[in-house]
């Protein structure tokens, strides 16, 4: 017989005696160590078999098609866990540590659909229930076995618990684990522990050999209903398997995203276009070559960056109609062949927005809270507190105070009593200043990191949905995917809420994106960012090292979860006297390495700077160039992995028949005394020596110690150029837009030695 919770309460004499009879059972069965195979629980689906011991370990997990066992044996881990802040029961509390503590499960029983789950120590019981389909099972918290568990005296809301763990097993290690999908694979089998729902917490634990997958559920974010699927299968499969789950549970289509052909499709981004200039933009996104245009806010919405975020609304002075002139202006960008998106900081408030002055909203988040232990006078600048302040932020600019209607800055704060806010600044960011009375809770305004010119969002509040739907009301102008920026910028849990404030956001936007990218990610967000994240922009002298320390090493590591990353942002630098300007090598190593693992580039488009850079052709074509590489599939997968060798650049060269031809090159270092106007790379081609080479900054000559009937020039392979000779037997060549010099039978050295030779003339 069990009592679920919500029925009509029992007898206290008779529920008791139930409780002590109930208890000795279940701990006579736990000890038991003999159980036998008749009273496992077997959990099973067309892919794998679950078996589950009474005592609620897992003995084992077999993937049918191969027999594959994918358990750690004997580790004795229970499949199910409870944690609670202190002991509530009363005699447990008494006989035991008052300290947040995790109860295992220790009895486990079956009633068709559910499982009934005793713990160590712990009085009550959880309901798990179980899904078993084709594809999956899923798991989740169905409810508790509570009455008659706790006195009447003790007057709390049951179960006293903080979290549930609803699902964790033990792992064996394989050759790849995407921490983010929450997958272990490798040839033989596939084993994904994933969230069905934004609620779920979904999270490993290392140990040695394996992992343990874990799926839990916390009080103070939901309980009831939330769950997680158990994927076990081929690893070819899997993927389909996730879509299921999808399918089945009203998600995002993450698999349908990363399936699409544009899912590995370079953008141009600006944040400056606008229907008097998008016809240039047009232009040279063509010129490089790409497929799609990401739009970021302040484009339409005019200047101020983060400071007005959160008005989203369209500016009048270069949109005179509104959402009606932007949506020409996006349709006249389809037109020419690119797919436009947009990017949106989604989850900060600008300090200057109307959620923030003239009185700022309670639902910007508050990172930590006091009670006025005096009242507080309309030009008081010292603010006195009950609790103590240490710790606190002391970052310039994020030492802001939430009194009331009025945002007040301090300068610092005390640490004994009484404890206070010292050197206040009344009222900034325009606010209306007011007096509070003893008692009243003032706190901390979660300002952001990065800038301090934003405030994050509480997002257990309505403001994220309100902010969501005028981000929606801009979506449907007519952009096609979306990149969710300031991700981090959300409240603890972050586990939770920086896909949660995703999904609020993404549900809302009509059609579905694409495919998505954004700045931080969280388990849920796999099905939400299609495109996992893009990197700030890097200098052109650290260019190529910062590549390969940050996108080519997390690349591999997202492949792993089944998904791209952008090697973007990449910055465009024209060349003065402290850069040598963004080059078309650096380009070509970038976009190369991100091809080598299926991925894109995206480049900060700068219409002055196209204008003023002397090689902004050159950079255009190398990046046109790939993206035609990835629009057609060109590579193969022996070429993807000479790429994924970051020692070796690589240049993709037109050849003789008009064909891409791939070769490995490397830079000429000394040339004319090394000069650094000059730029030269070498690569061998049936048989002979070639450079590629240019001017960096402008149009000269380049005198080289040779004859010129040992040279041919090219300005592309197939289309020879006139070659100067002069008395001296030098050879005098254009530098300026890259050109091809073929060397006939030179061999390295002398090569080297001649280029060391040259000199640049006018």
């Amino acid at each position: 017989m069990v009592t679920y919770y919500n029925n009509n309460n029992m007898k206290q004499v008779v529920t008791l005696l139930f409780f002590v009879i109930c208890t000795v059972f279940l701990a006579s069965a736990a000890n038991n160590n003999n159980i036998n195979e008749k009273s496992d629980i077997i959990i099973e689906n067309n892919q794998f078999k679950l078996v589950v011991g009474r005592n609620a370990i897992a003995k084992s997990l077999v993937l049918k098609s191969n027999n594959e066992e994918c358990l750690m044996k004997g580790e004795h881990i229970a499949i199910f866990s409870v944690t609670q802040e202190r002991p509530y029961h009363n005699e447990i509390k008494l006989a035991h540590p008052n300290k947040k503590t995790t109860f295992q499960a220790d009895t486990i029983y079956r009633e068709g659909d559910k499982l009934i789950v005793g713990f160590e120590l712990i009085p009550y019981q959880a309901i798990i229930q179980i899904k078993e389909t084709p594809a999956y099972v899923g798991f989740s918290l169905y409810g508790f076995i509570t009455d008659g568990i706790y006195p009447d005296y003790l007057k709390i809301t049951p179960p006293p618990a903080t979290e549930v763990t609803i699902l964790q097993l033990p792992i064996r290690d394989r050759k790849n684990f995407g921490e983010w999908l929450n997958v272990s694979w490798d040839h033989k089998a596939a084993v994904n522990v994933l969230g069905t729902d934004e609620y779920a917490f979904i999270d490993f634990e290392k140990r040695n050999g394996y992992k343990i997958l874990k799926a839990g559920a916390r009080k103070d974010i939901k309980f009831k209903g939330t769950g997680a699927a158990l994927i076990v299968s081929d690893p070819d499969n899997l993927l389909d398997h996730i879509a299921q789950v999808e399918e089945d549970f009203n998600l995002p289509k993450g698999v349908e995203s990363r399936r699409s052909d544009f899912i590995n499709a370079s953008y141009y981004w600006t944040a400056n276009v606008n229907p008097n200039n998008v016809d240039q933009h047009i232009k040279y996104a063509k010129m490089g070559g790409f497929r799609l245009m990401n739009i970021y806010y302040p484009s339409f919405e005019g200047g101020g960056g983060y400071s007005n975020i959160g008005n989203y609304e369209i500016n009048k002075s270069l949109y005179p109609n509104g959402k009606a002139d932007l949506e020409k202006m996006l349709d006249k960008i389809k037109a020419a062949g690119i797919i436009p998106g947009v990017h949106f900081l989604h989850s900060h408030i600008g300090r200057n927005s109307r959620y923030v002055t003239p009185i700022p909203d309670y639902r910007l988040n508050i990172v930590r809270s006091f009670n006025l232990s005096e009242n507080l006078g309309m030009h008081d600048t010292t603010i006195f507190v009950e609790q103590n302040p240490e710790g606190s932020t002391m970052a310039d600019r994020c030492r802001v105070l939430k009194v009331g209607t009025e945002l007040i800055s301090y300068e610092n704060f005390t640490t004994v009593p009484p404890y206070q806010f010292t050197g206040c600044v009344r009222g900034i960011d325009q606010t209306t200043v007011n007096g509070l009375a003893k008692g009243n809770v003032i706190g901390i305004l979660d300002v952001s990191e990065f800038g301090a010119t934003s405030i994050y969002i509480n997002q257990q509040t309505t403001l994220q949905d309100e902010i969501a739907e005028k981000i929606a009301n801009i979506y449907d102008a007519g952009f096609q995917f979306f990149y969710f920026d300031g991700s981090e910028g959300v409240n603890p849990p972050f586990g939770i809420n920086v896909a949660l404030a995703q999904y609020k956001v993404f549900k809302r936007l009509n059609p579905q994106p694409l495919f998505a990218e954004g700045a931080a990610k969280s388990h849920f967000s796999w099905h939400i960012l299609s495109g996992g994240n893009a990197f700030d922009v890097f200098r052109p002298e650290v260019l190529k090292k910062e590549v390969r320390k940050w996108p080519a090493e997390e690349a591999p590591r997202m492949r792993q979860d089944f998904t791209r990353i952008n090697f973007g942002w990449l910055g465009y630098f024209v060349p003065d006297e402290t850069t040598i300007g963004t080059q078309p090598d650096m380009l070509e190593y970038v976009t190369s390495v991100a091809a080598a693992w299926d991925c894109p580039i995206s480049i900060h488009s700068n219409i002055a700077a196209f204008e003023a850079h002397p090689r902004t052709l050159d950079n255009m074509e190398v990046m046109r160039r790939w993206e035609e590489v990835r629009a057609k599939k060109w590579l193969t997968e022996e070429q993807k992995k000479e790429l994924q060798n970051l020692d070796q650049e690589h240049h993709l060269l037109i050849n003789e028949k008009g064909e891409f031809e791939l070769v490995p090159y490397e830079q000429i270092t000394h040339v004319a005394g090394d000069s650094k106007e000059v730029r030269a790379f070498i690569f061998k081609k049936n048989s002979e020596y070639y450079v590629i080479y240019w001017h960096a900054t402008g149009n000269r000559k380049l005198k080289l110690p040779v004859k010129s009937s040992k040279l041919t020039l090219y300005r592309s392979i197939g289309e020879n150029e006139l070659i100067t000779q002069s008395p001296e037997n030098y050879s005098i060549l254009p530098v300026g837009d890259m050109r091809y010099i073929k060397f006939n039978r030179l061999n390295k050295k002398d090569l080297l030695d001649i280029f060391a030779k040259a000199e640049i003339i006018d």
